[in-house]
């Protein structure tokens, strides 16, 4: 399992020379995106010939019955490397039903060091880190949404637990309506955006101060996570 960067702008240095290493080794892959794979694979092993590469697609669109035929080389004692569009395969990712048929197949599954931006922006953001809950995207359905962030700050306030969620760059401003006008003034709301970016821009503070100071997110990659305290 190969993590790569945030970005093509993130710097490689974020990532352990292990991968580079690893990648070398490897002649097949299992990829999110054909693209984005290639690309990612010669920006960090240049000297490795692009028409040997052996790629497979692990995406929304993979059928359950090609997921064991990904796993064919593991059965003759060849490794496959599994590489995600951004940070870590396998997390808010649909790698993670490749591993379970690994497991399934007693196949041994090695995770390797490398960016994670969910638990980058946890870390980042001064929030709960021993009680946390991450749950992919919210409801697009804008009331259906806003009935969604008036659960998950109840169980934030009753549970004690930070909130975490991603959503489609390109509606992250309408996310972030939906959180100031439903979240109470007084829960504390964190916006991790462009993780390991020159532009990155991380920063915590109530609901009703974000009211005032409310950026534009549209189309950059961002962790949205809140916090509301028992109040006495």
């Amino acid at each position: 399992m190969i993590p790569q960067t945030l970005g093509d702008s993130s710097s490689l240095d974020h990532l352990s020379p292990l991968i580079k290493q690893t990648i070398l080794k490897l002649d097949h892959f299992v990829i999110e995106n054909e693209k984005a794979g290639r690309r990612f694979i010669k920006r960090i092993c240049p000297e490795k010939p692009q028409n040997e590469l052996k790629l497979q697609s692990l995406n929304k669109f993979t059928k359950p019955h090609e997921i064991q035929a990904m796993l064919a080389p593991c059965l003759v004692g060849q490794s496959v490397g599994m590489i995600s569009d951004a940070g870590c395969p396998g997390v808010a990712d649909p790698g993670a039903v490749l591993v379970a048929e690994a497991h399934k197949s007693g196949i041994k599954v090695v995770p390797l060091v490398g960016p994670s931006s969910i638990l980058l922006a946890l870390m980042a953001s001064g929030m709960n880190g021993q009680s946390f809950s991450f749950h992919g995207y919210l409801p697009i359905d804008k009331n259906q949404r806003k009935k969604t962030l008036r659960v998950l700050e109840k169980d934030s306030q009753e549970k004690q637990q930070t909130q975490l969620f991603i959503e489609t760059p390109y509606r992250n401003n309408d996310m972030l309506d939906s959180l100031l006008q439903t979240l109470h003034p007084t829960t504390k709301l964190c916006i991790a955006c462009d993780l390991n970016l020159d532009t990155e821009y991380v920063a915590t503070m109530p609901v009703a101060q974000w009211v005032r100071n409310k950026p534009n997110l549209h189309k950059r990659p961002c962790i949205f996570l809140f916090e509301k305290k028992v109040s006495f």
